[in-house]
Formats: structure tokens, sequence, C-alpha cells
């Protein structure tokens, strides 16, 4: 893990913008501080590629020239001290149905610089930025047990908007008690009534994000053609019950685990989804990758645990209001 030489307290020190072509080495040791013990497996690799991305000449002049189009924690603002970076806020641009959204993220402080505003001046100068640019949008996500984060970005105007838990597979198969629910494959029918508990738990709300990859869940002949081709597998299981369909999707992906996609009624579908994820466990044993799924918190927390799943982390996504915002005001 990187270490930052002390700095006195006493200096004053200057926020400017970050700069790519000689700045990520050391933003990527300062976030290796901060999250410490925070980073999973995709959030190291994320550091790692900034610390390789910093010193690719070649990447760096070319992604200078695209830092506006390109969805990477390649502009922001860093806070420095006698030539060290101490503070770092990263500003992520997305484009989706011709509005411009942007994502804070990577708000960082160096532990021994902490409680001198540093945080909120960085937060502040992203936002700034951000509306400069013609931001539709302002989002941020933040761990729920963050208690102080949340109250700053509360303080600067952002409001929770939803707040979802991340479960991850302990690896253990977990024998049933008992009989499983009839499992079946998915039938084209099936699909009208997936949708709409696909949108009711993966909500358009973070499309501009993370959107559903309709796609690859679409069951139209084209479809599947298209999959076909370029060779992309998917299975659903379903469950059906008098109180709905509960549907339960793999996607596969080339990181430490696979994806999980749940379409379930809202009540009466917990059995289900207990016995989905066993028979998923099963059915994709030869895979020997983890298992993740993403959902609303505490929806259907008992049969997902009963299930051998635990939760990685729970985030909150807040949205910048204008209209309670008390920096800057929207122009």
């Amino acid at each position: 893990m990187a270490v930052l030489p002390l700095l006195a307290k006493n200096v004053p020190g200057q926020l400017r913008p970050l700069n790519i072509l000689r700045d990520l080495p050391a933003v990527a040791d300062l976030i290796d501080i901060c999250f410490v013990g925070h980073l999973d497996e995709d959030g190291l690799q994320s550091v790692q590629q900034m610390r390789r991305s910093g010193q690719d000449r070649n990447f760096l002049n070319w992604a200078n020239r695209m830092i506006d189009s390109l969805s990477l924690p390649l502009s922001g603002f860093v806070w420095e001290e006698n030539g060290n970076i101490i503070g770092n806020v990263s500003l992520v641009p997305y484009r989706h149905s011709r509005r411009l959204y942007y994502l804070i993220a990577n708000v960082a402080v160096h532990p021994d610089y902490r409680r001198r505003g540093i945080g909120r001046m960085l937060t502040q100068a992203a936002i700034e930025r951000a509306c400069a640019k013609g931001a539709a949008e302002i989002w941020l996500q933040v761990r729920d047990n963050n208690a102080g984060a949340i109250c700053l970005y509360q303080e600067l105007g952002f409001r929770e908007r939803a707040r979802r838990t991340f479960w991850r597979w302990s690896g253990e198969i977990i024998p049933p008690s008992g009989p499983l629910l009839p499992i079946v494959r998915r039938r084209p029918k099936d699909w009208p009534e997936q949708q709409k508990y696909l949108r009711r738990l993966y909500p358009a709300l973070l499309d501009w994000y993370q959107p559903l990859p309709w796609r690859l869940l679409h069951p139209g002949l084209l479809y599947a053609l298209q999959r076909f081709v370029l060779e992309e597998e998917t299975r659903h299981w379903v469950i059906h019950q008098p109180t709905g369909l509960t549907c339960l999707t793999w996607l596969p992906t080339n990181g430490h685990y696979d994806m999980l996609l749940l379409a379930a009624p809202p009540i009466g579908a917990e059995a289900a989804i207990h016995d989905l994820l066993l028979h998923s466990q099963n059915m994709l044993r030869h895979r020997r990758k983890g298992l993740a799924l993403e959902l609303p918190a505490e929806e259907y927390s008992q049969a997902i645990q009963s299930a051998g799943f635990y939760i990685h982390r729970t985030l909150l996504w807040m949205k910048l209001e204008y209209e309670n915002a008390r920096f800057p005001s929207k122009a």
C-alpha cells in the first residue's frame, strides 16, 4: 500500500484541476490509502489501472483530448500541499437520452488532513464544474455507514433517491431442506411479466449509469440470433406461483463475479427466490466463479441470506436537488 509523507498541518493548500498527464499515479496512491479495507477486487483493479494509465503516454495524450466524452474518472480536482496530492474528487460524465449526467466519485482526503473542510471544497468545485458544463443531473454514491459523508452531501443539497444492496454468494452450496418448487425455462409469453418486475427492481432512475442489458434479456428471435452470432450466453430460470412469476437470469461476465438479475413480485416471492438461488449455484458450479446480485436495500433479505449470500455493501444514490443546494445555484 502506498504511503504519502506527513505534511505540516498549518501549510495552506491549493485547489486545482486534475492534470491527468501527471496526477494519476498520486491519485491512485491516495485512493489506496483512503479506502483501505473498502476496495473490492474490481476497485483494486481500477486503482491499478489508474496507475498503469498514468504511465502510458499514448493513452494520456489521447484521453486528454477526450475527457468530456469518456465515462472514466479523468476529470476533477485535487488538493495539493507542498507538492503532494492529499485530496481528490473525480467528475465522470455520462450521456443518456441526449442528456448530460455527472457522477461525483473518489472523494478522498488523506487521513492526516481531514476535518479541515477539504472534502467540502473539493465537492463544491466538482458541482460548480458540472453546472458550468450544462449537467442535467448531478449524482454521487456513498456507503450507507459513512454518516459523516452523508451529512456533508445533504448540507450541499444532495438527497437520497435510491438505496441498493450488493449481495455476493459465499461459495458454499447449500443443500435444499426439502423439495424445490418446480423450476422451468422461461417462455416467450413470460417476457411481459418478467419485464414489469425487472423495471420494479432495476428502476429507470439509474439507467444513465447502468441500464439493464435488454438486448441480452429479450426473448425475440432477432435478439436470440444476435446473441448466437456474438456468442453471448444467458440463462433464465422461472417459478410460476399464484402471486406471480419469479425469474432469475444469469449473465456471465469477464470479472470476478457473474451477475444475477431478479424479476419478482413485491410479495409472496421469498420461497421462489430462495429456491432459484440454490438452483443457480448447482447449475453454475462448473464456472468456479462468484455470483453477485444487486437489489433495492432490504428487499427479500431473509430469502437471499438463507441461500448463502451475504451483503457486500449498501450504497446510497444521492442526487443534487438544485432548489435545496446551498452551493452553487444552477445557472
